[in-house]
């Protein structure tokens, strides 16, 4: 569940960063190699990360004279309790502990850039002719980082690193990520359709991915991501703060309701979409399950190999 946890993070899987950020794009962009591109450079990164991590520990771990197991840590323990310790023993201590702090700032800014530009690129292209107007998108954008900022104030208080691991064990556990990449990828394979999805991404790059991707889309993403989640739920086990003090039951019902907040919102919006669109309940899912009025193929050739109901005018993509 963790190394499935961090693969999501990673690479940003269902967080929607990539999709606002690759919407910015020309529509010929090739974001089939951009996609190797990014998991190798990735992937490459945290092979090279893991060096750093543990020749850091390994070396703490011989000035101490006891096994790496001993001192070896996850989550908010290796970050800012065994790392800052293990720096403190190497030569230079200071140089090195600012580099580390230094780092541990930078990355928390980058993170956030990429996230609240998805949330503010969904938010424009919702509304556009609300959020566009003279600066509401960066008076928005303010009052957004504001509210984070004085709940994130929670978490600096004395049982803040409480509240931290709570939200750490369930809001970021993947959990919920999963869900979302079992619905989306049930969507795409089944709904829209994967031979219909390729040749889409044929359309925009030029030639088509391979066809292995339709069996992943269809079968192997939605198999694995579901048998992650069983087994997270198999070999679940209570929430351990610190010094074994098990939280209180409130506390993981709290914790679950954050888990669930992003993953309610699916049946929610579609329960809405049910509702206000017009037409026979047959005649809803049919449309919903359609691709929007305002997509358009740029490619005739692909067109043609849609059913007549489906084939749309071709335009350029409007400019986000």
């Amino acid at each position: 569940m963790d190394a499935g946890t961090q693969i999501f993070f990673s690479y940003g899987i269902c967080l929607g960063s990539l999709t606002a950020l690759g919407s910015y794009n020309k529509y010929n962009n090739d974001c089939y190699k951009d996609s190797f591109k990014l998991c190798l450079l990735n992937s490459s990164t945290s092979f090279l990360a893991g060096f750093a991590i543990f020749s850091v520990l390994g070396f703490m771990a011989q000035e101490q004279g006891v096994d790496i197991s001993s001192v070896a840590q996850s989550g908010p323990g290796l970050a800012f309790i065994a790392y800052p310790r293990a720096v403190a023993m190497m030569p230079l201590p200071q140089l090195w502990s600012v580099c580390f702090f230094l780092m541990i700032i930078m990355l928390g800014l980058d993170t956030q850039f990429v996230s609240l530009e998805a949330l503010m690129t969904s938010v424009t292209d919702l509304y556009p002719q609300l959020i566009r107007r003279g600066r509401r998108r960066e008076l928005l954008l303010l009052a957004v980082c504001v509210v984070c900022m004085l709940i994130g104030l929670v978490m600096v208080t004395p049982g803040g690193l409480y509240v931290f691991q709570i939200y750490d064990h369930f809001s970021c556990s993947g959990a919920s990520l999963l869900l979302l990449s079992i619905f989306q990828s049930l969507a795409i394979g089944w709904v829209y359709g994967a031979q219909r999805f390729r040749g889409n991404i044929k359309d925009m790059i030029g030639y088509s991915p391979w066809k292995v991707f339709d069996l992943c889309w269809k079968y192997f993403t939605p198999a694995v991501c579901t048998a992650t989640f069983v087994f997270s739920l198999i070999r679940w086990s209570p929430l351990v703060l610190g010094k074994g003090l098990v939280a209180p039951p409130w506390a993981s019902a709290l914790g679950w309701i954050l888990t669930l907040s992003s993953v309610i919102l699916l049946p929610t919006w579609a329960v809405y979409a049910l509702l206000t669109t017009p037409g026979t309940l047959r005649q809803r899912f049919q449309s919903l399950c359609n691709p929007s009025p305002d997509f358009r193929l740029a490619n005739t050739t692909y067109s043609l190999a849609l059913p007549l109901s489906e084939k749309e005018p071709h335009t350029e993509k409007p400019a986000s």
